[in-house]
């Protein structure tokens, strides 16, 4: 019997990972520096509808990428859902870790050479795409909508972000380094 041979990873799965988890160092740096006061903090109600609070929106998206791993890719370990009710910060930034490192599992199966990725299934009523850039951009963008709403409710909580953790989103060459990719975007690691 021969040995399995690595996984060998194309470029565009290895970016992909690469990427991913540059946009959860984003959501990390946001909850470290986030005042603990602001965590629960009630929103200020608009209607039509309710507002989640920040601790929900970290929940919200940690419990989405569960979601995608378990309809996605059900041979990773799934991680255990969060409730918004109960979270922690430290609880809601180790589950984020987790699921992260699963959604990146996921990407470099299903952007990388002979993955076990057939579709992208970001929800039970939604088609399902083929596996491919589309992926991580829908996933991508999902979490910048909801990082802004963070910035946007610290702010009018009265809690606002400091300059320089705000603008940390858009250092990539910082986070990328931060990530373990010493070269920074466009290189591997």
């Amino acid at each position: 019997m021969t040995p399995r041979q690595p996984k060998v990873h194309t470029q565009l799965g290895r970016a992909a990972v690469q990427i991913f988890t540059a946009n959860d160092r984003m959501n990390q740096n946001l909850i470290e520096h986030l005042d603990p006061a602001a965590w629960k903090a009630k929103p200020p109600a608009k209607p039509p509808g309710n507002v989640r609070t920040i601790a929900a929106i970290f929940t919200h998206m940690h419990n989405v990428r569960a979601k995608w791993v378990r309809l996605t890719a059900p041979h990773l370990k799934v991680p255990p859902q969060l409730n918004r009710a109960h979270c922690t910060p430290q609880q809601a930034r180790a589950a984020l870790a987790e699921s992260a490192a699963r959604c990146a599992e996921m990407l470099a199966e299903a952007l990388g050479d002979g993955g076990r990725i057939e579709t992208f299934r970001r929800d039970g009523w939604a088609q399902p795409w083929p596996p491919g850039p589309e992926m991580l951009c829908y996933m991508l963008a999902h979490e910048a909508h909801h990082r802004g709403q963070v910035c946007m409710l610290a702010h009018q909580l009265g809690f606002p972000f400091p300059h320089n953790v705000a603008d940390a989103i858009w250092n990539w060459e910082k986070l990328w380094k931060e990530c373990g990719s010493p070269r920074g975007p466009g290189y591997d690691a």
